[in-house]
């Protein structure tokens, strides 16, 4: 008879376990699918961002890592000015959609040239990254921590045939429905660029004056 209770309270026990188990399966994956659903709906109708990051280029012997301030529109324009490290702080690229202009301090020169001839420029910007997400065929959802952050992570096809660029992955925090890292990757599976977002603020009202050189 004991034996009976003490096999019936480890089974009430596992039972009431498993169905804990079970209901906190369902509150995660409706917590994520809720995050998931909120994120999208912010970078859908996103008109633009101001951001703070850092950008760091990966090759096969060295990386670099640049500290820059981003703007961009959804409608392609964009500025990116280099805030660090001192010896290229000043250098500005702005696209008009029609031209990218670059400034550097260090020759106190500028040259431009069309969209297409730098086509790695534009997908730095998560405006760009928004862009290709919704023209793949093909997308992945998964959920990843950064840091203290849990986010949701969306990837996407690059179009095109650059040997550099073929996927990018954007990690959302699940807290604030703001990117904190975009990384671009070669045919590969390469990481060849990080994007570590320390500030981002959605629907700036820009002044066309910011997309053009002074």
């Amino acid at each position: 008879m004991k034996r009976f209770r003490f096999t019936t309270v480890i089974a009430l026990a596992s039972l009431m376990l498993f169905t804990a188990g079970l209901a906190g399966c369902r509150n995660k994956a409706e917590a994520d699918r809720d995050a998931y659903e909120r994120i999208q709906n912010a970078l859908l109708t996103m008109t633009g961002y101001a951001a703070e990051a850092t950008v760091t280029y990966i090759s096969n012997k060295s990386q670099h890592t640049y500290q820059v301030r981003q703007q961009a529109r959804m409608s392609g324009e964009y500025r990116i000015e280099v805030t660090g490290p001192e010896r290229v702080a000043g250098n500005i690229t702005v696209s008009d959609n029609k031209t990218i202009t670059q400034f550097n301090t260090r020759v106190q020169g500028r040259f431009s040239v069309l969209p297409d001839e730098a086509p790695e420029r534009l997908e730095l910007f998560v405006t760009s990254f928004v862009k290709n997400y919704l023209r793949s065929q093909e997308v992945t959802i998964s959920v990843a921590s950064v840091g203290e952050s849990l986010c949701t992570v969306l990837e996407a096809t690059i179009p095109g045939e650059h040997p550099y660029l073929r996927t990018e992955k954007l990690w959302v925090s699940n807290t604030t429905h703001k990117p904190v890292k975009l990384s671009i990757y070669d045919p590969d599976g390469v990481e060849r660029v990080t994007v570590t977002f320390e500030s981002f603020e959605f629907n700036v009202d820009f002044d066309d004056s910011v997309f053009r050189m002074q």
